[in-house]
């Protein structure tokens, strides 16, 4: 199934300031390569609290915000149906990003008032331009899109693919080894091998928080 982005929600601030972006998901890494990649790419969308609970979430200060990230979280004791309207009691554009592949999720997501329900598996370039199709647009000034050629994408193998997406999870190169069934020193080579790929499209991965954001930019986190 694909995404889906509904139009006639609370547009952005008229007022011609950033939105102010909530991000709700447990996943520690992605809060941290998200709000430092839009930080970075995306002015006009920004993020003035990271939640990795629910209660978290609406017992900060900063809560209400102008627009709710909210991932499925399945073992939430809030439905999400329910904090999707509770955001938009607040006044929130709330959006879904999600790694299942729910119709039946989907449809109760935007029953209950979300904006759009999109999958984490995009390239955060399509995320971020559904966000403000949702929003309503930004002024052109207020955001700089990247030049097409910093985004080249490098072809990698399965196994490749698969020790990316892992070790960009967090886990260790040894974890990374065990999920895959494969050796450490395999594991290793298939980490090298994408490293030495987005060194060649001038896309640097040395380090670790390096090879997240491609990895994120690429549409490989979960």
């Amino acid at each position: 199934m694909g995404d889906e982005v509904m139009t006639g929600g609370p547009a952005r601030p008229s007022s011609g300031r950033a939105v102010r972006v909530a991000l709700l998901d447990d996943h520690e890494v992605l809060l941290d390569s998200v709000s430092s990649w839009l930080r970075e790419h995306a002015p006009d969308l920004d993020v003035v609290l990271r939640a990795t609970s629910w209660l978290e979430l609406v017992h900060s200060p900063a809560f209400p915000t102008d627009l709710v990230l909210l991932d499925v979280q399945p073992q939430e004791p809030v439905s999400l149906g329910a904090r999707i309207r509770s955001c938009r009691a607040a006044g929130a554009v709330v959006v879904v990003l999600t790694g299942l592949d729910d119709p039946e999720l989907r449809r109760r997501a935007l029953e209950a008032g979300a904006a759009a329900f999109l999958s984490k598996s995009r390239p955060i370039l399509d995320l971020v331009a559904a966000v403000r199709e949702v929003l309503g647009g930004a002024p052109q000034q207020e955001w700089r899109p990247l030049p097409a050629e910093a985004l080249r994408r490098p072809r990698l193998s399965l196994g490749e693919e698969s020790a990316l997406r892992l070790y960009a999870s967090g886990l260790s190169t040894a974890d990374v080894a065990a999920e895959m069934h494969v050796q450490f020193e395999t594991a290793k080579t298939y980490l090298r091998r994408v490293r030495e790929k987005y060194a060649r499209v001038d896309r640097p991965a040395s380090r670790r928080s390096e090879l997240i954001q491609r990895a994120l930019e690429d549409g490989y986190l979960q």
